[in-house]
């Protein structure tokens, strides 16, 4: 089939209709009205066959993930999500293929009533780059910037899950038999999206945890000018990930692993209680698991008492040597 016709059979009507899109699909670009008293959060993702996931993965899955982890992007900054654009290498126009990588990708955008407004079709390695754009009112915005001294840290959900999935598939050749729980947080993340407009006016900084959780706090850190005590006996693991734990695992997937979409935020100790209102209306575990002080620096605190001493280094696809992601290959 040719590239028009992909485009036809697979994403012109794929998404729902908003009446904020003027011009959708099929144009030169696409025409959309901002609200008034709105601002527009943009963030773009490319995931890469191999590097950001295993090329093994079920096409549904895939569909889903490319716009939950570009979703999350949205959560972190607080924004309501409203349009998507889609540029997609492939190598070949399987059309088995695309009609279930669409199924999944139409699936998630239904749910958070994200249009797709356009984008682009190659032939080349599978990769796909994602824009999406979000709404949030002016100066509600969250941002990285803006911890204080006092201040708890805070993060949403399960921490470990998707990294601890990645790290016993790669070390077993019976992966099909790995907990089903742990496939599904690694290959389809939920983006916290009502987690994160419920922030606003709460968290005074706020990022998506992708590259892991001490990495990505750390750019909270650096951001706000100040550091951090966290306490890993306050850290949320599921109960595979515990039993793992107790088997003689470690802490590392939880910290350093990535792929979590899980939120890390900062908030003052006076709202504590209004966060847990916003735990229990979201049925979402919130966990405090440290504190924000004024010596720079990020100290973890074993249950022990005694300081951590593993690497804090997330992934770095150019830090890393080979630009290899070891969450997708």
């Amino acid at each position: 089939m040719s590239e028009f016709d992909l485009i036809r059979t697979y994403f012109a009507d794929l998404t729902p209709q908003r009446a904020d899109v003027a011009l959708g699909i099929g144009d030169d670009a696409a025409l959309v009205s901002i609200p008034p008293g709105q601002q527009v959060a943009v963030s773009v993702d490319t995931l890469v066959s191999g590097v950001h996931f295993l090329p093994s993965v079920s096409p549904r899955a895939l569909g889903h993930k490319a716009l939950a982890v570009n979703l999350s992007d949205l959560a972190a900054m607080g924004a309501e999500p409203a349009w998507v654009t889609l540029a997609m290498t492939l190598p070949t126009a399987d059309s088995t293929w695309l009609a279930e990588f669409a199924a999944g990708f139409s699936a998630l955008a239904a749910r958070y009533k994200v249009a797709l407004i356009g984008g682009d079709t190659t032939r080349g390695p599978l990769s796909l780059s994602l824009q999406v754009q979000g709404l949030v009112p002016e100066g509600e915005a969250l941002r990285r910037a803006g911890a204080r001294a006092g201040d708890g840290i805070y993060v949403t959900g399960s921490l470990g899950d998707a990294a601890l999935c990645l790290k016993l598939m790669q070390a077993s050749a019976e992966s099909e038999r790995i907990d089903q729980a742990l496939r599904t947080r690694l290959e389809r993340p939920q983006p916290r999206v009502a987690a994160g407009m419920g922030l606003r006016g709460l968290a005074s900084s706020a990022i998506d945890i992708s590259d892991g959780l001490l990495a990505d706090l750390g750019h909270i850190l650096e951001a706000s000018g100040v550091g951090a005590s966290l306490e890993l006996a306050r850290l949320p693991l599921s109960d595979t990930y515990a039993e793992w734990m107790a088997q003689g695992g470690d802490w590392s997937p939880a910290l350093t692993g990535g792929d979590d979409y899980e939120l890390c935020f900062t908030a003052s100790g006076e709202l504590g209680t209004r966060i847990e209102s916003l735990a229990a209306q979201l049925d979402l575990p919130i966990s405090r698991i440290g504190r924000i002080e004024d010596e720079t620096g990020l100290r973890v605190i074993r249950p022990d008492g005694g300081v951590w001493s593993g690497s804090d280094a997330g992934f770095d696809h150019f830090a890393d040597g080979d630009g290899t992601d070891d969450r997708g290959a």
